[in-house]
């Protein structure tokens, strides 16, 4: 049995392939259900799109893209299958925000500073720069594809002028530096203006070269890359706490790295069988404690979590602590095992909670209670009857991801219909929103969406059995300390604010 997959939009692990086995400091203060998600709370603030290769070239004749009239990448509707937005992730200050595409591109956006004139453009992110990260491979030896879309993107916390960010697709970790260039030096000895070197019998005085201001460029550079290091399709990347290591896990190990050392990692989980005909699950997530450099938790495609300590062992086959919800038999179905598969795990802020997705879940596990989680949110239980269609169409393989806001207190994640879900944990009162193009006018209310399930449908409802599946919310971001959202759906980018933020 093979794990590589050539269907590229089928995942890895795949029920009908393997058998039916498979499946801080500064936060702002906790969210009120006014200001979360109450009705008409959010607004948008501008809708972005992916730059296609069209505009990149546009964006190459403008030096300092900073400036780039953002109305072409707003307003052009058409998009190819490499634009579709793959990831999303704020810094540590939210002032820059990343995607990456199919394409293998990272685009990062940069938030519009406040003015006296314009006070509202201060959540309005606009292009920053814009680089190819990877670039699509073939394997000889296994007669493999190797995809150049960006499976995540974590940036490191900023210590200087530059910034520091990793990009990883399916095989490769690359460190990038973004730095922003406004002087070049001038008045060289041995090259003219046009940097040819000068004849050296022309060369009667010595000069001394100087820095000309000139117009800001940002220039993305990539300082290591972090290869040949995994068999199988990378998952998630994690930076470590103390910021010189980070770790990349795959369907079945997961490595840790040093900064500083692109030619060798240190496997720390390993869970593939002596026999691949014995392997009943797969890693679908990894994270680093927020705080705590020796901690890290994983996730399987069996609904279970495992918290690891590395200061036990070297290598953690034995994990220290093992979440996992007991399933209840009434509820029990072919389909059982493949919805239970978790498709993201975060931690919280403080780093007491593990919040973990499913396909139709999203649930909340307190780190010292192992035997079940302490809260559970339905996001689209009404597709629980039309789980075969699911099934039939792939949806059901759909990775959701989900996210915290600053203070812990609300979780958001996305559904189909280009539906996103809030979860508000002290009120218990959830909103679904939605990230259309219709309805996409800057400054605009978003209105909750109700989805009707058989019976009567109320005009502002709409009918289960309308959902477009195509139009899916996989990737959201939250700022790290403001209620300003990020949601991509396909190639558009939709920025989110609380109307009193």
């Amino acid at each position: 049995m093979v794990l590589q997959s050539s269907e590229r939009h089928r995942p890895v692990w795949d029920h009908r392939r393997l058998g039916p086995w498979c499946s801080p400091t500064g936060s702002p203060a906790p969210l009120s259900c006014e200001a979360g998600c109450g009705e008409g709370s959010w607004i948008l603030v501008c809708r972005l799109l992916v730059p296609t290769q069209v505009s990149l070239l546009s964006m190459e004749e403008d030096i300092d893209t900073r400036k780039i009239n953002n109305s072409f990448l707003r307003d052009h509707s058409y998009a190819t299958e490499a634009d579709i937005i793959s990831t999303v992730e704020f810094n540590h200050t939210g002032e820059l925000l990343a995607t990456g595409d199919k394409g293998g591109r990272v685009v990062i956006f940069q938030r519009e500073q406040e003015s006296k004139n314009q006070v509202h453009r201060r959540g309005e992110y606009n292009v920053y720069s814009t680089f190819q990260s990877h670039e699509p491979e073939f394997d000889y030896l296994k007669s493999l594809e190797i995809e150049e879309k960006i499976n995540k993107i974590r940036w490191l916390p900023q210590q200087n002028a530059a910034y520091f960010l990793l990009s990883t697709n399916d095989k490769t970790v690359k460190l990038w530096k973004v730095s922003e260039r406004d002087k070049r030096p001038e008045g060289y000895n041995l090259k003219d203006e046009e940097g040819r070197l000068r004849d050296p019998a022309t060369i009667t005085t010595l000069r001394v070269p100087v820095l000309r201001p000139m117009d800001l460029m940002v220039e993305a550079t990539p300082r290591r890359v972090f290869a040949n290091a995994h068999t199988y399709h990378i998952n998630s990347i994690s930076v470590n706490s103390d910021y010189e290591t980070y770790m990349s896990a795959d369907d079945l190990r997961i490595n840790l790295w040093n900064f500083e050392i692109t030619n060798q990692s240190f496997n720390i989980v390993d869970i593939k069988p002596a026999n691949m005909e014995e392997l009943t699950e797969v890693i679908t997530a990894a994270e680093f404690h927020p705080h705590h450099c020796n901690t890290f938790v994983y996730s399987s495609s069996k609904g279970t979590i495992r918290l690891c300590d590395m200061r036990a062992s070297a290598l953690c086959d034995r994990h220290t602590k093992f979440f996992e919800e007991p399933e209840d038999p009434s509820n029990r179905s072919f389909f059982s095992e493949i919805i239970s598969s978790i498709s993201d795990v975060k931690f919280s802020h403080s780093g007491r909670y593990i919040m973990t997705r499913d396909y139709l879940t999203v649930k909340v596990w307190d780190l010292n209670m192992e035997n079940r989680p302490i809260e559970t949110y339905q996001v689209h239980d009404y597709l629980r009857s039309k789980l075969c269609s699911l099934y039939e169409n792939d949806c059901i393989f759909d990775k959701f991801e989900c996210v915290w806001n600053g203070s812990d207190s609300v979780i958001m994640t996305g559904s189909y219909n280009n539906f996103f879900r809030m979860f508000d944990r002290n009120t218990k009162r959830d909103v679904t929103l939605e990230a259309s193009r219709e309805n996409s006018k800057p400054r605009a209310i978003l209105k909750p969406r109700k989805v009707c399930v058989g019976g009567k449908r109320r005009k502002d409802e709409i009918s289960v059995d309308s959902l477009d599946f195509s139009k899916k919310i996989l990737h959201t971001a939250w700022h790290p300390s403001e209620n300003i959202i990020a949601v991509a759906a396909t190639n558009n980018l939709y920025i989110f604010q609380d109307k009193v933020n």
